[in-house]
């Protein structure tokens, strides 16, 4: 959740407990193929290239700005149409100031996505708004830039504060009198349908009457339950509705499944690894305990891995996060902590060593690949108690998870077969991982 204010107050941070998450095989796991910046999250600095600017996506040459610019490597990966189908616009096209339009196009942000398309203008409006669109499609962006349009540059004081945090952190300080949101304009809550559900509802009622009354309310989700509908129907005033999903999960997400026994998961996953050719993976399991268990089985079969889970302490689950998304290890060990807001766009195969209990789970967790219209694979290892469960996510996304097939197509998932134009036997593919066997 964020909000937006016209006064000076205090920063927000979150917290949490245990471990470094850090284990590495024998061998050093050769290095992970660098993504280019794309229009997800965005937490760290984007690569600089020198030379000109390059001509294209909103770029125009004439203005002595733009040639002033560091723009990051072009991302030339194949992009699907969760992200292509666009009316044309260009983030110029809404007017917004130079200095955030620099910010854009450095972060390697070349057009606007649909849903910012869609978004951008009516948020800057100041209209309310409840958007739908897949994971991984730029809903950051949507509502981050109009956000940051509200800075007047001419004035030299602080006037915006965005503050970045969950319901009961935020509630507790506007109760002390730190967080001041008498006079704060917008409230955004991204993963609404999370931030809206019996858990946490009560929280953000409480934390809207604080508010100005006049205060404008932005919700974003891939899935809109009743709990959201009730939540609009009493907080937002003539709210403007976008829905851009027409099927729920990412149309470059391939996915399959392969009947196993317990037992049999860790060959598996093995098995996998040594077959397919995987740039960063993240593999689900559905428990602290068997999360910490799996990394250790993954060190002791040669690979590097990392894990993750919400009872280390925030300290070091940072640190893990911020190796893994620097490429310093290709695999990732976690719970359903890391399925909501994570955008690490070198993943390209999602892994559920344990298959999910619900559709919106496994939405998310899948979700993690293909991110911004890239291309993914997501595996799910199922066992005879899974086998409803399997049936139910496809009926209830209406997705089909196909049996595993003894090879799978690269071209499926690996970037470079269509940026290069390959057909997969040319020599700079990236390698598959090598155990210490």
């Amino acid at each position: 959740m964020a909000t937006a204010r016209t006064e000076n107050v205090g920063p927000m941070v979150m917290g949490l407990n245990k471990q470094n998450g850090q284990l590495r095989g024998q061998n050093k796991p050769p290095a992970v193929q660098p993504a280019p910046p794309s229009q997800g999250k965005g937490f760290g600095a984007p690569q600089k290239a020198g030379g000109p600017p390059q001509d294209g996506g909103g770029i125009k040459f004439g203005d002595d700005w733009k040639r002033s610019l560091l723009l990051p490597p072009k991302d030339n990966r194949v992009k699907t149409s969760d992200v292509t189908a666009t009316k044309g616009n260009e983030f110029e096209d809404y007017c917004l100031k130079r200095e955030l339009l620099m910010g854009i196009f450095e972060m390697g942000w070349e057009k606007p996505s649909p849903i910012q398309e869609e978004s951008i203008p009516i948020a800057l409006s100041g209209r309310d708004i409840l958007a739908r669109a897949k994971n991984g499609t730029g809903k950051s962006g949507a509502y981050l830039i109009p956000l940051l349009e509200r800075i007047d540059l001419k004035k030299d004081h602080i006037q915006v504060h965005v503050v970045i945090a969950t319901p009961g952190r935020i509630l507790d300080l506007i109760k002390k009198g730190v967080a001041k949101v008498d006079r704060v304009q917008m409230i955004v809550m991204d993963e609404a349908d999370k931030l809206l559900s019996q858990d946490f509802v009560v929280l953000i009622e409480d934390i809207i009457s604080f508010l100005a009354k006049n205060r404008q309310i932005l919700l974003y989700s891939a899935t809109f339950p009743m709990s959201v509908q009730k939540f609009m129907a009493k907080h937002l005033q003539k709210p403007y509705e976008i829905n851009l999903m027409e099927e729920l999960t990412l149309k470059g997400i391939t996915q399959f499944y392969a009947y196993v026994t317990e037992r049999q998961k860790v060959h598996c996953l093995n098995t996998l690894f040594s077959r397919l050719q995987i740039n960063q993976s993240i593999i689900f399991c559905n428990s602290t305990q068997r999360v910490e268990l799996l990394a250790k089985k993954i060190t002791q079969l040669g690979y590097s891995c990392f894990y993750i889970h919400a009872k280390m302490m925030q300290e070091y689950r940072n640190r893990v996060f911020h190796d893994f998304r620097n490429g310093l290890c290709r695999n990732l060990v976690c719970t359903d902590l890391f399925t909501r807001g994570i955008d690490i766009q070198a993943v390209n195969v999602v892994i559920n060593f344990d298959f999910p209990k619900n559709a919106e789970t496994y939405l998310h967790r899948i979700g993690r690949s293909g991110r911004f219209g890239h291309l993914g694979l997501a595996i799910n290892l199922i066992t005879s108690e899974d086998r409803f469960n399997l049936k139910a996510i496809e009926e209830q996304l209406v997705t089909d998870i196909k049996p595993i097939p003894s090879s799978i197509d690269k071209s499926l998932y690996v970037a470079e077969y269509h940026s290069s134009g390959a057909d997969g036997d040319g020599e700079d593919k990236p390698e598959r991982q090598q155990d210490s066997t």
